[in-house]
This record gives C-alpha cells, structure tokens and sequence, in this order.
C-alpha cells in the first residue's frame, strides 16, 4: 500500500525506487530502447461505470470492441478520475499531478500553465516520440483554449492536432459559419444560454470546416497519423467528446435503424434556452437512454477500427493501449454508474470511479479483473516506466506497471484526495470522508448532492448509502485532519 501524500525528500525517493524497480522489470520482459513501446492513450467523456458490456451491470449495453480490450488486459473496478468534470480531471491526467495542486478545482481557470509540471507528451517527445493528439482538449477556461496557451495540444508536446477545444463540441456540424450565424440570432434575440459548438476543427494551428461524425473523423485521424509514424515510437491521445452531451446528435442513418425520433437542437430564435435543455435530460426524454447508448456505439466501433489496424500491421504486440473515462458518467443524459450513488458534477463514487482498461501483449496481465484502487494520475508514471524514461519531481500519480505484470499485486494507493472549492473528499482504505457546503452546480444540472458531512465504509456500503460520521468520530478527525493538511500543503508547490 502506498500513500498519495504530499512531495516530501523520502516520497520522491520511493518513486525513485520504484522507477529503478521498473526499469529492471521492463528489461526483463524485453524492452530494449531500439523498440520503445508504442502508447494509445483513448478517452471517453463521461462513459457511466456500468456502461461496458463486460460489466455485466446493464443489459442494455453492447461494447464488443472495449470487451475485447478487456479481455487483452486488465479492467480497473476502482479507479478513480482526480475531478468529478473534465478540465480538471484531464489536467491532472496528462501532467500525473492533482489538478487543485495546479489551481483547477472547477470549470474555468488558467488550465496547464506550470512550466515545473511537464507533460506525458512532452517527455516522450524528448524520447523521440511521434505524438499526437486527436479529439477534445479541456484544461481550463476560455484563454486555455487558445492557441498560443499551453494548454493547446501542440504546445505541450504533440506534433499533430486534430480536434477541438473545450468542453463540448457539436458532433454533427463543424462549420464557422454555423456557429457565426448561430451565436449573431442568439445576441439578436437576447436569450441567454450555451453555444451549441458548431464551429470549425482545429487541424494543427489552423481551423478547418468539416464534414461527419466528429467520433468517426478523430478515429480516422487516429488511424491516418498511426499509419504515417509506424516506423517510429508513437504516443496517441485519442479523447473523443462521446459520450457527453448533446447525445441526440447521432447520424440520421442511426435515428432511422433504430426508429428513433429523435430530439432537436436548441433554437436561440423561438424558446427558452433552460426549458429546451431540460427537456432533453434526464427523466424527461424517453429516448434519452437509446441517444446515449448511440453514441457509445459509434465510439466502440472506432475504438475496433483502430484495435483492427494495429492488428492488421503488426503494431499490436509492442502497442500499450489504455482506455479510460474522464470522470464519472453523468446520470442527466441517462449514462448508467450501476451501484454506485451519484453522477458527474459531485464527489459521490458515481462522479469519480470510472472505466479503465490497459492493455499490453505479452507484458499486462490479461482477462484479469484488478479491484485495486488506482488513479489517472497513474498513468503518467506508468507510461514513463514502460517507455523508460525517467519519471520527474512533483508527480502525485504512481508507476502501477509492476500491479499490471503481476509482480506487486497489491499496489494501489493508500489515500485519495479530492477537492472542488465546494466539495472535498478523502478515501483511505475503507473509508470516505465527503464533506459537501454547496450544491447550486449540481442542482443547475439536475444532479442531487447533499449537504453536510458523511463518512462511508465503501467495503460494506460502496452505494454511500449509510452516513457513519456519528458511530466512528476517531475516524471523522483523522480524516479530516489529514484533508486539511493536504490542502495545506499545495501552498508550498
């Protein structure tokens, strides 16, 4: 067990041993530098928990493509996104660090801007790595989506982006025009309210109009930019923006074989902009779930098509292949989080535990089912050690290669953290210190999250159904006490 604490001389040693650990496990599994791993790194946006077929928690749900991934691998049951929304919880996944130790607690901010805090894609570009990056970027506010901010994908490490920026982009329309046209009726007509995103990809520094399906276009952008760097170590981030909202953004063809009618986008020129979007959530639109389920098979699909390609190439065997959710699925838009209470936007385990499969040929252990509890910011030092490069200062994720072959079997962490300006949380071992002092961002989503504070065995009650802060108060101070001394400490960095 190993604890998820503040930097300190004698932590950094221990990730020094571990690194030093690693690099002999991976020669003895046959690295060599002439053959660096190549990384497919593929995100989902809000993928519910129970949401995979190999679950076996939701009946509804065919994932062929994520279940073939799991069988070549091991599928996490505890694994934890750093945030409970995405810009916080990808900034801390591409830098290995929690985000509040970076000033991201909510939406909005600077993104990533330290320049102490590398990138995943910034060392492996040292390593010689082809990166690149393909779908949505979120690290912060507005600023951090520009192109001349760290945050965009080509200044911290990739050579190649195809995507956008933000937190949702239409999946259907990807034209200037659109958005312009759209956003000058919505100033017209004074209603206030959420662009729908139409506007154009980023492709490198330059926008481009296109047409299609955006999860299908960062698929085939994955795909192209794979097959032009084969000869070389890659590093891809495929991060679709599927499954978030707006999931009735399907392709006709799909609305049609599955005798859907449908829903609309919103139309700044005839109706309220809050009324429009709470009629397409959660309980009031009785497709809703068939929309969501839509969207993850186009997802699936692409992840198969990519999965094929490295087959068919020879790619596959020395390929390391890590799927994961950003943060926990989001119950207004009908994803489906199984037993566990709550949903994106609260620190409940609905909002935090997400899906998280890594594969490697011959190197991680496969069909295996791993209820150690891990992080995102794990895969940073885990990508690090199985590339061989040597993992920097200030890294708040630890190396689980040696959990993944088999030679520590009981690696995880000892203690989480987590905060959102308005709610924190703490899990250490079997407990779950949650303290929550503002609901109004759940409550403007549809989400309940309550007041107060509540402490949860997750061994004997994973649901947080039973508040056991008055039967255990020793637990309660402990906790808490060393909540606070965490957040104290992101002063010092």
């Amino acid at each position: 067990m190993r604890a998820l604490l503040p930097l300190r001389p004698v932590l950094k040693s221990s990730f020094l041993i571990v690194f030093l650990a690693s690099v002999l496990l991976v020669e003895s599994i046959g690295f060599t530098a002439e053959a660096r791993p190549n990384v497919l790194l593929i995100m989902a946006d809000d993928h519910g928990y129970a949401d995979l077929g190999c679950a076996g928690l939701a009946d509804d749900v065919r994932t062929p493509n994520l279940d073939r991934l799991a069988e070549q691998g091991t599928r996490f049951l505890q694994a934890y996104a750093t945030s409970p929304i995405c810009n916080a919880s990808r900034a801390g996944l591409i830098t290995g660090c929690h985000p509040a130790r970076q000033g991201i607690f909510w939406y909005g901010g600077i993104g990533i801007q330290r320049a102490d805090l590398p990138t995943i894609a910034e060392l492996l570009k040292k390593a010689g790595y082809a990166n690149g990056y393909f779908g949505k970027f979120h690290y912060g506010g507005e600023k951090a989506h520009s192109v001349d901010s760290r945050s965009f994908p080509m200044n911290h490490g990739f050579k190649t982006f195809y995507g956008f920026g933000g937190g949702r982009k239409h999946y259907l329309v990807h034209s200037a025009e659109a958005e312009s046209t759209f956003r000058l009726i919505q100033k017209e007509q004074a209603r206030p309210g959420a662009s729908l995103e139409q506007g154009a990809m980023w492709r490198n520094r330059r926008q481009v109009d296109q047409r299609g399906f955006s999860t299908e276009l960062f698929g085939e952008e994955a795909r192209t930019f794979i097959e032009k760097n084969r000869d070389k170590p890659f590093f891809v981030q495929l991060s679709f923006n599927a499954v978030h909202n707006f999931t009735h953004q399907l392709p006709e063809e799909y609305l049609k074989a599955h005798n859907l009618k449908g829903y609309y986008d919103w139309d700044a020129a005839s109706e309220d902009y809050d009324e429009w979007y709470r009629r397409g959530r959660r309980p009031n639109n009785p497709e809703g779930r068939a929309h969501y389920l839509g969207q993850l098979h186009f997802l699936d699909v692409e992840v198969g098509r990519v999965l094929n390609y490295l087959d068919q190439t020879g790619l596959r065997e020395n390929t390391l292949v890590i799927y994961i959710g950003d943060n926990g699925g989001s119950t207004p838009i009908y994803a489906n989080n199984g037993p566990l209470r709550g949903s994106k936007y609260t620190l409940y385990e609905g909002g935090l535990r997400v899906p998280l499969i890594i594969s490697w040929p011959g190197k991680v252990q496969q069909s295996r089912l791993s209820g150690n509890v891990v992080s995102a910011m794990d895969l940073f030092p885990t990508i690090c050690a199985a590339t061989g490069i040597e993992l920097p200062d200030n890294l708040d994720g630890q190396n689980i290669l040696p959990l993944l072959t088999g030679e520590e079997p009981s690696l995880q962490h000892e203690t989480l953290f987590w905060d959102t300006g308005h709610e924190s949380a703490i899990r250490q071992g079997q407990w779950k210190f949650r303290s929550t002092k503002n609901n109004e961002h759940a409550e403007r989503q549809g989400v309940a999250l309550d007041l107060g504070e509540f402490l949860h065995d997750l061994d004997a009650d994973p649901g947080e159904t039973r508040n056991l802060t008055a039967e255990h108060p020793a637990v309660v101070a402990r906790l808490k006490k060393l909540h606070a001394d965490w957040r104290s400490s992101l002063e010092d960095h």
